[in-house]
């Protein structure tokens, strides 16, 4: 027979408490449980509010005599133990690492060495405990900078930002990107079996020139014609006329910013304080305006612009013309 005692009311206010505030769901539903014995709740109304056996529920009430408050809480122990120890799982990240896309590989090589035949289930858990997710790879570039110049180049870049922070100079952020109606597809939310579709056809490309600081101030240039190193000295002409401290204007090397054209003109700009500093090669990463292009690529254009070319246009030149009002970056 099931019998619990007259819940006194400190230990009810204990039991309140407990289930309003803690942590875990079912220290939450035996203490719930509790309460509403103590009002008098039957116990094959209990089975159904809680979905749970009798002898569950004389487990419960079993332990709140026995231990009281403690009782609510699982003993140590409980549960499945383990499959694999931490120097298994570690080596479970890495042959993920080498087979990313392909997790029957990684249990197959789970069952040779070790004997275990783990579901893909179980390895995607084990992965996620180990601060990995399934979610979309990027393009890369095709080469790595030399390791000595990228970090000479890295740490003068930082200087830069603290002199720009300091208000000693203007640090300046110059690329160009295109868009056209071949959408970044990018993830959402969605019905589980169901996929939005974004519309996607060959169309003409706008090309973009733009100069941007930490601060979202961003200017740029539109042209539905190649970019070349005379639109990159027009722009720069043309966005700068003159300054009122030394400004650096970070690029990287593409040849429309290393060609004869752009040389000749380095000595006039540095007589007018500006100055274009040269990243590494393969390193965009160090280019804060091409976290600007990802933002409108992947999360700012909406589905509904691919319709047609005239709202593509209209949507892009909306974001580019609201940039540090409506769409704003928080560059730490």
């Amino acid at each position: 027979m099931m019998f619990i005692r007259e819940i006194n009311p400190l230990s009810s206010k204990l039991l309140q408490r407990i289930y309003r505030q803690s942590r875990h769901h079912q220290v939450r539903q035996r203490a719930h449980c509790l309460i509403l014995a103590s009002q008098g709740v039957k116990k094959g109304e209990l089975m159904n509010i809680f979905s749970i056996s009798y002898k569950t529920l004389y487990n419960w009430f079993n332990r709140w005599e026995l231990e009281g408050m403690i009782g609510l809480y699982n003993k140590p122990g409980r549960g499945s133990k383990p499959l694999f120890n931490s120097s298994q799982k570690a080596q479970i990240k890495e042959w993920a690492k080498q087979e990313p896309r392909q997790l029957k590989n990684v249990s197959q090589k789970v069952q040779e060495t070790w004997g275990l035949t783990p579901s893909t289930k179980t390895i995607k858990r084990i992965l996620k405990t180990l601060n990995m997710s399934w979610h979309r790879m990027r393009k890369g570039v095709a080469g790595t900078p030399p390791a000595q110049e990228y970090q000479e180049k890295k740490a003068q870049l930082e200087e830069l930002k603290q002199l720009d922070e300091q208000g000693k100079i203007d640090l300046y952020y110059l690329d160009e990107t295109g868009f056209c109606l071949i959408p970044c597809v990018p993830y959402g939310w969605q019905e589980i079996g169901e996929y939005l579709t974004i519309p996607s056809r060959r169309s003409q490309r706008i090309n973009v020139l733009g100069i941007m600081n930490r601060n979202n101030h961003l200017e740029t240039y539109i042209s539905y014609q190649s970019i070349n190193s005379y639109v990159v000295i027009a722009c720069i002409e043309a966005f700068f006329p003159t300054v009122d401290k030394p400004t650096v204007i970070v690029t990287d090397q593409a040849s429309i910013h290393t060609s004869d054209a752009i040389v000749d003109k380095l000595e006039e700009w540095k007589q007018r304080n500006i100055t274009l500093f040269e990243l590494p090669s393969y390193s965009p990463e160090l280019n804060l305006i091409e976290i600007l292009w990802r933002f409108i690529k992947y999360e700012w254009i909406e589905i509904s612009a691919y319709k047609n070319w005239g709202t593509f246009v209209t949507s892009v030149e909306k974001i580019l013309k609201e940039f540090g009002e409506n769409y704003v970056i928080n560059f730490v």
